[in-house]
C-alpha cells in the first residue's frame, strides 16, 4: 500500500491499514457526567502521554451491561485522542481501571482494538506513538481549524500500520517495554525533585517573611491600590486587537507579541483588569491556584482571563515581594481555606483574597533587602529548575527517538 510516509520498512515486513489490524476502530461514547455512577468515562484530559491519570476521569450514568456501551474497554485497548488542539493524536494504553468499576472511553478518544492474530496490541500502541505516525496525523489527517480540530475517521481507519512477523512484533514490545520503563523511572525521579525544588523554595520564601525585623500583620488589600478583580469570562479571539493573558501564560510570561488578541470594545467592558507595569497576576482557579507572574512596562496594556486575578500594588510597596509572598505556606493555607479542600474546581474569592492575612516588612530598607534576597533565591531556584527541565526534555526526546527507530526497523532488536 501507499503510506505516503518516506521511509522503507525492512524485508520480511508489510504495510497494512489500521482497519485491518483492528477488531475494534471507533470513538466512544459521550456518557451522562454524574458524581458518582456505575461507568468511569476516559477522557482526553485523563490520557496522558505518562499513562492514564485516573484522578481526571469522571463517573457516567448508565442503565444496563456497560459491556454494551460503545467504548468499553477491555485489557490490551489502544487510546487515541482524537479532538482539539494540544491534544489530538495523544496516545494510551488500558489495562485496567484502578477498581471494579467498568470503564469506557468517551466520544473524544478512538479505541483502536488490535486484532491479535495479526498485531500485537503493544506494538500497535508504540507504533501509534511513533514520531512518524504522530507526523502522519498532523499532516493527513486532521480536519477543521484553530481548537475545533478533529481526526478524520475514514483517514484514521485507512492510516498505515508497520507489521513486522507477529513474533517480532512482541519481541520489540518486550525491548520497548523495558526500555521505555526506565526512562520513565528516571523522568519521574526528576519530576519528584522540581516538586521538592518548589516546596523548597515556599519554604524559604514564608521564613524570610517570619524573620522580618520590622513586618507587621495586615491584610493584602491595605498593600493595594484598589480591589483585586477577575478578568475577562470568555474572550472571543481576533487577529488584531488587545492581548490576552491565559493562564498557561503566567509560566514564560516575557513578550507581549506572543499572546493572543481580544477585540477592543470586549476589552473597554473590562478595563479595571487591563494590566499596568507593577501588577502581579495570580491564578485563582482550579490546581493552578498560586500561580504568579509580575508585569513589566513591556507587558502593560494587556486584558486577564477570568482564571486570573489583578493585584495593584501601592506605589510604596514593592510588588517583586509580594509576588514572592505568593507560594508560601501561609499563602496556600489561606488559599485551602478559603476554597475548601473537596471542591471540584476550586475559586478563590476576591473578597477573601483581599482579606487574607500578610506579614508585610514596614521599614523601607528592610523591605528593599528582603526583595532582592527573594530576587537572588528565585534566579537560583530557576537555574536549578531549568537544568531538571532540559534533562527531562532529553530523556522524553529519547524516549520518543527509541520507539521510532524500534517499530521502524531502525535498529534491531
Amino acid at each position: 500500500m501507499s503510506t505516503g510516509l518516506d521511509f522503507a520498512l525492512p524485508k520480511a515486513w508489510s504495510w497494512a491499514p489500521l482497519k485491518f489490524t483492528t477488531t475494534f476502530l471507533n470513538r466512544g461514547s459521550a456518557p451522562e457526567y454524574v458524581d458518582e455512577g456505575p461507568i468511569r468515562a476516559v477522557s482526553q484530559a485523563a490520557n496522558q502521554l505518562s499513562g492514564l491519570d485516573w484522578t481526571r476521569t469522571r463517573f457516567g450514568a448508565y442503565d444496563g451491561d456497560p459491556r454494551r456501551q460503545k467504548g468499553y474497554l477491555l485489557h490490551g485497548d489502544v487510546l487515541i485522542n482524537s479532538t482539539g488542539n494540544g491534544t489530538l493524536g495523544r496516545v494510551g494504553y488500558f489495562t485496567e481501571g484502578p477498581d471494579e468499576i467498568p470503564c469506557v472511553a468517551d466520544s473524544h478518544v478512538t479505541v483502536a482494538r488490535a486484532d491479535r492474530q495479526i498485531a500485537d496490541p503493544r506494538f500497535m500502541y508504540y507504533w501509534l506513538g511513533s514520531v512518524p505516525f504522530y507526523d502522519y496525523i498532523y499532516s493527513v489527517l486532521v480536519v477543521g481549524a484553530t481548537n475545533q480540530i478533529e481526526l478524520n475517521r475514514e483517514g484514521l481507519a485507512g492510516a498505515p500500520i508497520a507489521l513486522p512477523p507477529l513474533e517480532e512484533q512482541r519481541r520489540i514490545a518486550d525491548f520497548l517495554d523495558a526500555e521505555t520503563a526506565r526512562i520513565d523511572r528516571v523522568i519521574a525521579l526528576r519530576t519528584a525533585q522540581l516538586a521538592r525544588l518548589g516546596e523548597r523554595e515556599g519554604s524559604w520564601r514564608s521564613q524570610l517573611f517570619r524573620r522580618s525585623n520590622s513586618g507587621k500583620w495586615a491584610r493584602v488589600k491595605h498593600l493595594l491600590r484598589s480591589k483585586p478583580r477577575y478578568g475577562v469570562l470568555v474572550p472571543e479571539f481576533v487577529e488584531d486587537g488587545i492581548p490576552f493573558i491565559r493562564v498557561n501564560d503566567l509560566s514564560g510570561l516575557t513578550s507581549i507579541d506572543a499572546l493572543s488578541m481580544i477585540p477592543r470594545q470586549l476589552s473597554e467592558q473590562y478595563s479595571r483588569t487591563v494590566t499596568e507595569p507593577g501588577d502581579v497576576l495570580l491564578t485563582v482557579v482550579g490546581a493552578t491556584i498560586g500561580k504568579v507572574a509580575l508585569i513589566s512596562a513591556d507587558l502593560a496594556g494587556a486584558n486577564t482571563a477570568r482564571a486570573i486575578a489583578v493585584l495593584r500594588p501601592k506605589l510604596k510597596h514593592s510588588p517583586s515581594l509580594l509576588a514572592s509572598w505568593i507560594g508560601t505556606a501561609e499563602f496556600m493555607e489561606q488559599a485551602r481555606l478559603a476554597t475548601g479542600s473537596d471542591t471540584a474546581q476550586p475559586t478563590l474569592g476576591m473578597e477573601d483574597l483581599a482579606n487574607f492575612a500578610i506579614r508585610w516588612p514596614t521599614d523601607d530598607a528592610e523591605q528593599r533587602q528582603m526583595t532582592e534576597a527573594a530576587k537572588e533565591h528565585h534566579l537560583d531556584t530557576v537555574t536549578v529548575r531549568a537544568a531538571f527541565n532540559g534533562q527531562i526534555d532529553l530523556l522524553a526526546e529519547r524516549r520518543r527517538a527509541l520507539i521510532t527507530a524500534a517499530v521502524t526497523g531502525g535498529i534491531t532488536v
